[in-house]
């Protein structure tokens, strides 16, 4: 079914409806946007004219989101507990806003049985006009010789404070030419500046400070910075800690719920 703008922004304003208030963002694109600056062996098999939507999270997501999912529902099995948070988020709000509608969702951390990404997630943000993919060609002139710099993302108001979290597609819905491609906000325009977000990426990522390219209107609070500077094996113990998880000896002992 052919969907007007209007519609395109009928079914992106329910989802973000259901979404923002829990810290995520949604932007639409064609499938045919994300498949024209890739190569044949990445495209998604979808038809080009296929209406698609990428969910971002947003520094407010970790206070609004993750943390009271681990106060309702807690963690289930080993799989990553933001993870979990997501894809709850996620799926049930495909199930308020698009029932009994086909929606295709992929999550970033999802692969494939190559082992590729089921889509590549910066790429799906710069073609939506979300966040611009600064790549290494986007620099004149490379101080690297031949060393590989990998391309980060930058949001034109969260800088390196987001992430990107989900690609839904509609398999039902097309989208005609009324649906124009945005040009994602160049936010770090200067030859200095590419060569600095790409090397505080590429060689210091662990401060953090590529995040901060640009002035961004919100950071991720201090909470949420412990959580992710805290390597992922131990971040059980961290939620433990902080009272969002049962101890280990709870769980093992039938009787605790009692005492």
């Amino acid at each position: 079914m052919a969907a007007s703008t209007a519609s395109v922004e009928s079914i992106t304003g329910l989802f973000d409806n259901c979404l923002t208030n829990l810290g995520f963002e949604v932007y639409p694109l064609k499938i045919g946007w994300y498949n024209c600056v890739l190569p044949p062996a990445l495209h998604l098999s979808y038809p080009n004219d296929s209406l698609a939507v990428v969910v971002l999270s947003t520094p407010d997501m970790f206070e609004k989101a993750f943390l009271p999912f681990l106060e309702q529902r807690g963690c289930r099995g080993l799989s990553d507990p933001i993870d979990q948070c997501v894809r709850h988020c996620v799926t049930s709000a495909v199930s308020q806003c698009f029932p009994g509608q086909k929606v295709d969702v992929s999550f970033d951390y999802e692969l494939l049985p190559s082992r590729k990404p089921k889509f590549l997630a910066q790429t799906a943000a710069h073609v939506s006009g979300a966040a611009f993919y600064y790549q290494q060609s986007d620099v004149t002139d490379q101080p690297w010789a031949k060393k590989k710099m990998f391309g980060v993302c930058v949001h034109p108001r969260f800088g390196g404070w987001f992430a990107i979290r989900a690609l839904l597609v509609f398999g039902d819905e097309t989208v005609g030419s009324g649906l124009v491609q945005p040009v994602p906000p160049d936010s770090v325009s200067s030859r200095e500046d590419r060569i600095q977000l790409l090397e505080d990426y590429n060689l210091r990522w662990q401060d953090w400070s590529y995040r901060n390219i640009v002035r961004p209107v919100q950071t991720y609070s201090q909470k949420q910075r412990d959580y992710f500077s805290t390597p992922p094996a131990q971040r059980s113990a961290l939620l433990r800690s902080w009272g969002f998880l049962p101890n280990e000896d709870d769980q093992a002992d039938p009787t605790s719920e009692s005492r």
